[in-house]
């Protein structure tokens, strides 16, 4: 009888994939989380509100969740590694024309436009979908884990680099190290892109030959579905406020500039131990009651943190519990996505729950900059997204328990 595998032997012939699916999401992710830190320093500089700002972060999740599916759709008919090249080169080019603005208009279309569509190809839906790709479905949640977790490694590096720059010469050169960080994406892109010559570790039974439109038919009939993708809304509607305005908060409050720094920072390192813990948790336990759980716990945090001032110790617990259930969502998410519907067109399917997510980063983003604006605080943009985070994690706990009963899985 043959002895099994063990994990690391099993990995071993996928590992440069997973390694540059890693690497090209940690640098997408983190430097995409940590345009925060310029907000204070930009906005002086070049006479721009706060507001407005937050209009260049908002279309920039639009654009990102609206090319999703499309850029998904799109990996079925030419493959990967040109996706993934090309959108690590436009965001380079995003970065380049933030570090380089003098208006508004720059803003938008480099912070906004640009690593808006880079991130489509490069960002969490392409990642997980290449790590799917190349392991067995016996060690997919796991890995989805690890590489979820490699997706925050990024906020450590550039967040304490970007404002050590930005303090000692300006918000400018800031950038500047954005866009050098940001090269590494081009080699570990290419790399990852192998997946499109590799055969999957175990094929499933029979083939899906759907088309895209009948298998997004499929995905938009199913309930379940239907639900996680509009409690996602509210995940990226709080993330969002956070990346985006907890520096501004922490400046008006009268904290030293490097703690904003210092708080994403802690966001991407517990983010590592929280997006290990739900992979390993989404291969045994129910994924969709794990998400609900995360909305839940997310909003009373908010609920601690923000009804007091802040002081540099509860920020930086804060921002560790925030971090440890930060993109714990999305193995969890992808997980089911390919347990339900399948891996062919996986990227697309996630990528529609993924632009309902960036419809919630449009409104916590632009939404908190202009309630700041016309209040002068954030009071009412905390209320309303631990509210709603509530709400929507409770109803997902509720269809968590229907979904394996009444709602039976469409993969093929």
């Amino acid at each position: 009888m043959p002895r099994p595998k063990s994990v690391l032997s099993s990995l071993r012939p996928a590992l440069p994939i997973l390694i540059g699916a890693s690497v090209m999401l940690s640098m997408a992710m983190g430097l995409r989380q940590s345009l925060g830190i310029f907000v204070p320093p930009l906005t002086r500089d070049i006479g721009i509100s706060v507001g407005d700002f937050t209009i260049a972060v908002a279309i920039q999740n639009l654009a990102w969740g609206a090319l999703q599916p499309f850029v998904g759709a799109l990996a079925v008919r030419i493959g990967f590694r040109p996706l993934m090249v090309g959108g690590s080169l436009l965001f380079v080019a995003g970065l380049v024309l933030l570090a380089t603005a003098h208006g508004l208009l720059s803003i938008v279309l480099g912070a906004g436009v640009a690593i808006g569509a880079a991130l489509a190809a490069t960002g969490t839906a392409i990642a997980m979908s290449v790590a799917s790709r190349a392991v067995s479905p016996r060690l997919r949640s796991t890995v989805l884990g690890v590489v979820s977790a490699a997706g925050s490694l990024g906020s450590l590096l550039a967040a304490p680099i970007g404002q050590a720059a930005s303090q000692t010469w300006g918000w400018r050169m800031g950038a500047v190290t954005f866009v050098i960080l940001a090269l590494v994406m081009l080699p570990t892109a290419w790399m990852a892109g192998k997946v499109d010559g590799a055969s999957a570790p175990a094929a499933p039974s029979g083939t899906d030959d759907r088309s895209a439109g009948q298998a997004l038919g499929s995905a938009l009939r199913h309930v379940p579905f239907v639900v996680m993708t509009l409690a996602y809304a509210v995940c990226g509607m709080q993330l969002i406020f956070l990346t985006t305005h907890l520096p501004t908060y922490l400046d008006v409050c009268g904290m030293d500039p490097m703690l904003s720094a210092e708080a994403l920072s802690l966001i991407g390192g517990f983010n590592v131990l929280g997006s290990l813990f739900f992979g390993w948790a989404g291969g045994r336990f129910n994924k969709l009651l794990l998400l609900g759980t995360i909305y839940v716990l997310r909003s009373l945090g908010f609920i601690w943190y923000f009804h007091v001032l802040p002081t540099p110790g509860s920020t930086l617990v804060f921002a560790g519990i925030m971090g440890f259930l930060w993109l714990g969502v999305a193995p969890l998410m992808q997980g089911w996505v390919a347990q339900t519907f399948g891996l062919r067109w996986q990227a697309m399917i996630s990528g529609i729950a993924f632009f309902s997510h960036q419809l919630g980063s449009f409104a916590g983003a632009f939404g908190g900059g202009l309630l700041y604006d016309l209040s002068q605080n954030y009071d009412v943009a905390w209320r309303v997204g631990a509210a709603m985070g509530i709400i929507v994690g409770t109803i997902q706990i509720v269809f968590a328990f229907m979904a394996e009963a009444r709602f039976p899985r469409l993969a093929t």
